[in-house]
């Protein structure tokens, strides 16, 4: 189904690159962002900020990356659950496993840029929860330092907006197998990797996690959780995001373009 994800208003611009000055009102493109209530078999996990589009994704790979569905199949996803989709204007889903995944404990407020995380307890309950990742093919450090102008030409609402997160699956390579862009950085993740998953290609052994803002802890465990080898950041990782990596036997780069980057996992190349 086709959402509107873009919004066109009229505002006021001061100034142009041709140096003419001045106030004019005109055209612009802005980014569209709602909420977005995720049930995984009827109960409500967490409600979002998103850009619609690509939803199914987004819900599915939440409740993967958050282990909710313990490796059951998802057998049918939703807009919501108990009535009219369009009374809740497409912005409730729901995913279906038939009961087989574990009942989840009910979660009310909005899922944040921090997700509840508050350190090393977290980090050992991950860990609990993941296995290191097995030693794989090291990616051609030229090939992640050239990954944000790979994915540029990929995001046409970053292009028409200049107000939204990217993040990529990339391959060994080069090629770019999937692209989702979203306000939200962690829902631009979710969408590859509920998008990788409904196609049955997880876990993502041969691929790399492009982000295109910060990597913070929560980059790393959705790519940790999806079998990513590597995650590449155009901004810089937090130091928790750092131990995670380290953690889960997982590559993790930042300050990636212009042919640079900082390698922070594993420790020493």
């Amino acid at each position: 189904m086709s959402r509107r994800r873009t919004e066109r208003l009229i505002v006021t611009k001061v100034g142009d690159a041709a140096g003419g000055g001045g106030a004019r009102r005109q055209p612009d493109e802005l980014i569209v962002e709602e909420p977005m209530t995720i049930q995984l078999d009827g109960t409500t996990v967490t409600t979002t900020m998103r850009t619609p589009g690509h939803d199914f994704e987004l819900a599915v790979g939440f409740c993967h990356a958050e282990g909710l569905l313990a490796g059951a199949p998802v057998e049918g996803i939703r807009y919501c659950g108990t009535g009219s989709a369009a009374a809740t204007e497409f912005n409730v889903v729901t995913v279906e496993t038939g009961g087989r995944a574990p009942a989840p404990t009910p979660r009310l407020g909005l899922t944040s840029s921090s997700c509840g995380w508050c350190g090393s307890d977290q980090l050992d309950e991950l860990a609990g929860r993941l296995e290191p990742l097995a030693p794989s093919e090291p990616f051609d450090l030229d090939l992640l330092a050239r990954m944000p102008e790979l994915v540029g030409p990929h995001q046409e609402l970053f292009t028409a907006t200049g107000a939204v997160h990217g993040a990529a699956a990339i391959g060994r390579d080069g090629a770019v197998r999937v692209v989702r862009e979203d306000v939200g950085r962690h829902n631009a993740v979710d969408k590859v990797v509920g998008a990788m998953l409904l196609a049955g290609e997880l876990p993502a052994r041969d691929l790399a996690l492009f982000v295109s803002g910060r990597a913070s802890v929560e980059m790393v465990q959705k790519g940790w959780a999806a079998g990513f080898s590597a995650v590449v950041a155009v901004s810089a990782p937090t130091s928790l995001a750092v131990g995670a990596a380290r953690r889960a036997n997982l590559f993790l780069a930042g300050f990636v373009g212009d042919g640079r980057l900082n390698v922070y996992a594993p420790e020493r190349l």
